[in-house]
């Protein structure tokens, strides 16, 4: 009887504790490419919503792109490819308000520099984009789409 017990009373405390790390890696308040910590970086904050339910929050556009295109580096997520995500949000720099990506504008080459370096500046339209990289510089303003397009490779580019 008292073998059961203990044998019970062990299923249910794995049970509790790989739920416990679940919550954690989904909650630490940390980006999961980078590990920077979320709060210290708000106008450069992104998110995606995956198709389970739940969101992962990211430092800066850099890194959300750097898990959309490589899900599979990150498994404690769980995610295998971005087909399982369902949107993606932005902050806009100069508003702090939030924007779907497949509609934001994104400034390269600015003077601004990232939480973890070189960036893409996420904007909610080509005007807005327009006015900062006359503050702050810019070599290239794209929508989504042109970004998408241009694959990992920026994004590697911008790791470098």
């Amino acid at each position: 009887m008292n073998k059961i017990l203990f044998s019970i009373l062990a299923i249910f405390s794995v049970i509790s504790i790989s739920h416990c790390a679940e919550q954690d890696i989904w909650n630490n308040g940390r980006d999961p490419v980078y590990l920077l910590e979320l709060d210290k970086y708000p106008k450069f904050r992104c998110s995606a919503e995956l198709k389970n339910g739940k969101k992962l929050n990211f430092v800066s556009v850099k890194s959300m792109m750097n898990f959309y295109y490589q899900p599979r580096k990150y498994p404690l997520y769980g995610v295998k490819s971005s087909d399982e995500i369902s949107r993606m949000f932005v902050t806009d720099y100069l508003d702090g308000g939030q924007v779907d990506a497949s509609r934001a504008w994104y400034v390269f080459g600015s003077r601004v520099i990232g939480p973890h370096g070189d960036d893409l500046i996420p904007l909610s339209s080509e005007t807005k984009a327009k006015l900062f990289t006359d503050k702050y510089g810019g070599t290239k303003i794209m929508n989504y789409e042109t970004l998408r397009k241009k694959g990992f490779g920026l994004i590697r580019y911008l790791d470098m």
